[in-house]
């Protein structure tokens, strides 16, 4: 068995088997697949597809060319993956809620890249969080404190690091097949019994069309069941920010104003309940996802998932007292500036996308992997989709390091909000898929 024999039977129309997979992703793993091949066994796989059988093939292959974790707890281990977006913080609120359930969450997330933003990156606005450990370390405190959120070692799905870098050197990122098993190998090599997926659609999401966000969705849910994961996905929206921030810190603050309970951000409480129920459904500790919703908004309200959170940052690094101290404890930008609307009316449109490169351009994200990011930069009080909005009332706040990188953010955000007289009202939850 080799690379080009298998490279040339997808060119050629033919489905690889899974032993086939199975050796290629080893390949890759152990480098014995040079990056050439890889590249081309990418472009392949874009062009001429797996097929659904393929797709779990290649799934459960790049899932076993590294670790995979075993657990004896006394709940199910669950996990939520949402596509990525802006403002999306529901990962820092799911994941202790679902704990205090008692589940078990070990939550392995990436960084940002371009316009959307990482829930590695927002955690380490935290002072001292670290989210790199290793995995029997993150066995340990998945264990003692429900939840942990941290990056992916080098020993978990090591094909897939090595397929993603070349995916993005290649043109080769849109391929569904390949973006399914990317996701489902690290999430699967976690162990988990079931899944809860976001997928977003909008302006501001990976795929702005439906028809996409829904084929995406469809191959996320039946292709981690047939891995043996159970799994839900909800279409979300994202043509406005999911919350009222862009910027990591800044997204920090509103995660613990309704943590706490200070100041309650109406969508993401929404979009974390949904999630949360259908999760605890799917692991068998509510009966159905209204029942799980309910479980998850009483864990928010009664402060327990707070406390859970507070106990992992001070495990992985960060203040003892953060949740208590939260306000003194996150950077803050130097340059604060409002942005006036240049009319009176209501919000009837936001270039989601360009808010997110808003938050690129001050410092808050990267463009290529490797940059370096400013935490305490970005966007704040974001106008929502049909809020009223005047030249006494700011679209926005910008958070930046310097005034002319503020000035440069507000034109762009006035460039990206749209005012009239009337906005279409647009689900938060567009679809339940599986």
């Amino acid at each position: 068995m080799d690379a080009r024999s298998i490279i040339a039977k997808l060119r050629d129309g033919g489905r690889p088997n899974a032993d086939e997979l199975k050796w290629f992703a080893r390949g890759l793993a152990s480098d014995e697949v040079t990056d050439a091949q890889a590249g081309a066994f990418a472009m392949a796989v874009l062009l001429k597809g797996l097929g659904d059988e393929g797709r779990v093939a290649l799934t459960r292959a790049m899932r076993d060319s590294g670790m995979t974790l075993s657990w004896d707890l006394p709940g199910p281990v669950l996990d939520k993956h949402s596509t990525g977006g802006v403002g999306d913080c529901v990962s820092l609120l799911l994941a202790p809620a679902l704990a205090a359930c008692g589940a078990f969450v070990p939550m392995i997330s990436g960084r940002g890249l371009g316009h959307t933003g990482g829930t590695l990156d927002k955690l380490e606005a935290i002072p001292g969080y670290t989210t790199q450990i290793p995995v029997d370390r993150l066995q340990r405190l998945t264990e003692e404190i429900g939840c942990v959120i941290v990056g992916a070692s080098g020993e978990i799905a090591p094909a897939d690091k090595r397929l993603y870098a070349v995916r993005d050197v290649t043109g080769t990122v849109e391929s569904i097949d390949l973006i399914t098993a990317s996701i489902l190998s690290k999430k699967l090599a976690a162990g988990l019994e079931a899944l809860v997926l976001d997928v977003k659609v909008g302006s501001g999401a990976f795929l702005a069309e439906m028809d996409q966000a829904v084929a995406l969705a469809e191959a996320l849910v039946s292709t981690a069941q047939g891995a043996g994961c159970m799994t839900r996905a909800l279409i979300t929206d994202m043509d406005e920010p999911l919350i009222a921030a862009a910027g990591n810190a800044l997204e920090v603050i509103e995660v613990m104003e309704t943590l706490t309970g200070t100041a309650v951000t109406t969508r993401l409480w929404d979009l974390t309940v949904a999630l949360g129920g259908e999760a605890l459904a799917l692991g068998g500790i509510a009966a159905d996802a209204e029942d799980g919703a309910g479980r998850i908004a009483q864990a928010l309200e009664g402060g327990q998932a707070a406390e859970i959170f507070g106990e992992m940052v001070a495990s992985l690094g960060g203040p003892i007292d953060f949740v208590e101290r939260w306000p003194d404890r996150l950077p803050s930008a130097p340059v604060v500036m409002e942005v006036p609307a240049p009319l009176e009316g209501v919000v009837t449109g936001i270039d989601t996308r360009a808010v997110g490169e808003i938050v690129v351009a001050l410092g808050g994200g990267r463009r290529r992997e490797g940059d370096r990011v400013n935490p305490s930069v970005g966007l704040s009080e974001i106008a929502a989709l049909g809020e009223e909005v005047s030249p006494d009332l700011p679209l926005a706040r910008i958070h930046a390091a310097n005034d002319a990188e503020a000035e440069a953010a507000a034109r762009a955000m006035l460039a990206a909000v749209t005012i009239g007289d009337t906005a279409p009202e647009r689900p938060l939850i567009h679809r339940r898929i599986g």
